[in-house]
């Protein structure tokens, strides 16, 4: 019997390298060595009281007491250990959960709040007021930035937020002026919204113009008109082209009594009840309709939607206008409950922070929700530490919103990945 010898290829025994991303465990790092020389270090000597509820509330909840010093080193520590945490994870090759980020950024938060306000003249403050506020606030940033999701999951880039929320809101004060009902405004505001969406869509989707620019151009446009009719129109008129009525503020009983959440949740404006409603239809109809599965579809890959029978660039610019209505009614939130006239450039970048909070939610209508309850109490925080007298500067505590977006996109973001069809027009054949 004749044997054979076979030489078999070597298969390589090296381990296949880890990709590492130390991006988070760094800004960790970095935020709890701040925490420990602001909180802890610099930590007032005084306690600090948030007032959980009203006086005249059905249920009057006590107060809450901190030592600032305890609080800052507490909270200090446990940001450290966390980062520490993060770090050893990366390290075997792990990635950093959600929830540790989450429970870090609550931290931070809780020992910023005790610092900042423990500085101030007047160490307490009604934290059912501060969320309140909050909540109030980033009702504008909610619409804009599901308006931008309906658009980047259909696939064109929506920078034209702050266009249609500004838009919005100088059509419902026109229109809610002349009328003098609050409801005709808030039809307009819808109108107005898809008039910023319709020149979006004609000329990003038909004449495949850069969706980028397109956007750019209708901010400043849109700017720049308004800027225009409320110098020369509303101004010189102000009792007939600039004097809204204001929707009114509609209470649900038994829950608007519960304590904290009730008078933020309960307690609102038909703005504020439609931002639910839009919430749950965009979500629902996202992830569990045909119409959701069409819009991904026609967002991610366009070409095996229409190989499908999706006629690609109809649903795109259905969707674009729909996302005009949602961001029109946020426009409205500024003239009809916010206050009762149209002022120049009153969204104030609102439009842009919207844009923020759709990428920080992950191109999802609830992260999209949470993302903007995050940016509406970091800019409500400025109001309430100006009026407490902190003695931090108003510059930096008017940097506030700006730099919590910088972080949440730029940062503690991770690695958000886009439609992957969006921005990119779509040519049949």
């Amino acid at each position: 019997m004749s044997t054979a010898t076979a030489t078999e290829p070597q298969q390589s025994s090296a381990p296949t390298d880890i990709v590492r991303n130390w991006k988070t465990p760094v800004i960790l790092a970095v935020l709890s060595v701040l925490a420990l020389l602001v909180f802890a270090i610099g930590a007032p000597d005084n306690s600090v009281t948030f007032r959980l509820s009203a006086p005249n509330d059905a249920l009057v909840l006590p107060d809450i007491v901190l030592s600032a010093v305890v609080t800052g080193w507490v909270t200090a520590v446990l940001m450290l250990a966390a980062a520490i945490w993060s770090f050893r994870l990366v390290r075997s090759g792990r990635k950093v959960p959600g929830w540790l980020v989450a429970v870090f950024a609550i931290l931070f938060i809780v020992g910023f709040l005790t610092w900042v306000v423990g500085s101030a003249r007047t160490p307490n403050v009604a934290l059912y007021g501060l969320l309140a506020g909050s909540f109030t606030l980033a009702v504008p940033l909610i619409f804009g930035s599901l308006s931008g999701v309906l658009c980047e999951r259909s696939g064109v880039v929506n920078i034209a937020i702050e266009g249609q929320l500004l838009f919005g809101a100088f059509s419902a004060a026109v229109a809610g002026s002349l009328s003098g009902n609050a409801f005709v405004g808030l039809a307009a505001a819808a109108i107005g919204g898809v008039m910023v969406s319709a020149v979006l869509a004609v000329f990003s989707i038909k004449y495949i113009v850069n969706q980028v620019i397109v956007g750019v151009v209708l901010n400043v446009l849109v700017s720049g008109l308004t800027g225009f009719l409320f110098s020369t129109v509303l101004s010189s008129d102000p009792a007939r082209w600039n004097s809204p009525p204001r929707l009114p503020i509609i209470s649900i009983p038994v829950l608007s009594d519960i304590p904290v959440i009730g008078p933020i949740l309960f307690e609102q404006s038909v703005v504020g009840y439609l931002m639910y409603i839009a919430l749950a239809i965009i979500y629902v109809g996202l992830f569990h309709t045909k119409w959701g599965l069409r819009t991904r579809a026609v967002g991610e890959h366009p070409k095996a939607a229409d190989t499908l029978g999706v006629k690609v660039n109809r649903m795109r610019f259905m969707n674009v206008l729909l996302a005009g209505v949602v961001a029109g009614f946020g426009g409205a939130f500024f003239t009809l409950v916010l206050v009762s006239s149209f002022g120049r450039d009153m969204t104030a970048g609102q439009g842009y922070i919207a844009l923020a909070a759709l990428i920080f939610g992950r191109w999802n209508p609830l992260g999209a929700f949470f993302a903007a309850l995050l940016f509406g109490f970091a800019t409500n925080l400025q109001y309430v530490l100006s009026a407490l007298g902190s003695t931090v500067p108003n510059q930096f505590l008017a940097m506030l919103p700006y730099v919590v977006t910088i972080f949440a996109v730029a940062g503690l973001v991770g690695r958000a990945r886009p439609p992957a069809a969006s921005g990119v027009p779509y040519i049949k054949g």
